[in-house]
């Protein structure tokens, strides 16, 4: 799988995080608020740029101040969004108030008529994938019509031009009508894909029984997949692909928060297969981004340069034994 022409289409949504100030700070008891942006996708994006790569985003803001905000903080991190198109009417876009809290960490999700969930197949059909080197989504996408539609119809698009797809289960329950809708779409979309990172507890809801995720990313690396990453957290992550099997570990650090280590690890891992890195490689400088992420205030504002990853993976002792 070549990606070194390192320019990807991100299908997914771009949204404000709250952040209870001062750090440590409980939501019901915090003196004020920092606005940051956020969104799985919109911060896999700025995670790209952040290592030198190119980021095209596509999806939907609401038509207000809010959507703006958001349009401007893609301007500011260099992500191309020329295809995020503003919606009228009652959509809003995703808000989530989260607190910079290791340990007992509230995250307040707001996803009431979401804006991103308005992309139509008509805003993906709109994209000159031949431009690009691969697809990036993440599960939320799949989670409501028409984003729905849109996304498969991106694969086909995408997969027509010769890109590969790569897949961030990243399930959300609370976006989903049931957890049967939601195994049943995910597993489709799975095997469309190349590339599939999600956690144990992804694949094992994929599985339809948690005892069952590896088997399933297994599953998927036998049938489909040329990559599949299996992440268990402190644990580290299991890689398989069809020709092998291995584990890593992870750069364990004091952690702020738990938020934003997935967008960081995805975006450093696929940083790191577009700069010639091996596989085994890639992997661990996806782990030592998600550890940098979980030590700092934000996501998309958290996301490390080249630099200070290389100063990171120079003074830090791991990765731990897996």
């Amino acid at each position: 799988m070549d990606i070194s022409g390192n320019d990807f289409v991100i299908i997914g949504r771009a949204g404000m995080d709250f952040y209870a100030d001062p750090p440590g700070t409980r939501t019901e008891e915090a003196s004020g608020f920092s606005a940051c942006l956020g969104g799985s996708s919109a911060n896999i994006g700025v995670a790209i740029t952040r290592h030198g790569g190119r980021a095209t985003l596509v999806t939907c803001v609401s038509d207000d101040a809010i959507g703006r905000f958001c349009l401007n903080q893609l301007d500011h991190y260099g992500v191309d969004r020329r295809h995020v198109r503003s919606v009228g009417g009652e959509a809003r876009n995703s808000l989530a108030v989260i607190e910079t809290r290791a340990e007992d960490c509230q995250s307040v999700i707001y996803r009431n008529g979401a804006a991103d969930f308005q992309m139509s197949v008509a805003d993906v059909e709109a994209v000159n994938y031949a431009a690009y080197t691969a697809l990036i989504t993440t599960g939320t996408v799949l989670a409501a019509q028409p984003s729905r539609d849109a996304a498969f119809r991106a694969f086909e698009l995408a997969r027509a031009a010769g890109l590969p797809l790569i897949f961030d289960v990243d399930y959300r329950p609370y976006s989903w009508v049931s957890a049967q809708d939601a195994a049943d779409t995910y597993s489709r979309a799975g095997s469309l894909c190349d590339v599939i990172i999600g956690n144990d507890v992804e694949f094992g809801f994929m599985a339809g029984d948690y005892a069952l995720g590896l088997s399933k990313a297994r599953e998927l690396a036998r049938l489909s997949a040329k990559i599949v990453i299996y992440k268990m957290g402190e644990a580290g992550a299991i890689t398989i692909t069809p020709e092998e099997e291995f584990r890593t570990g992870i750069y364990p650090v004091q952690a702020l928060k738990p938020t934003g280590a997935g967008d960081s690890f995805m975006g450093g891992f696929i940083a790191a297969l577009a700069a010639g890195h091996g596989l085994r490689d890639a992997v661990l400088r996806g782990s030592a981004c998600a550890s940098i992420v979980v030590s700092r205030v934000g996501c998309a504002p958290a996301m490390p340069s080249p630099q200070e990853l290389t100063d990171f993976l120079a003074s830090h002792p791991g990765p731990t034994t897996p």
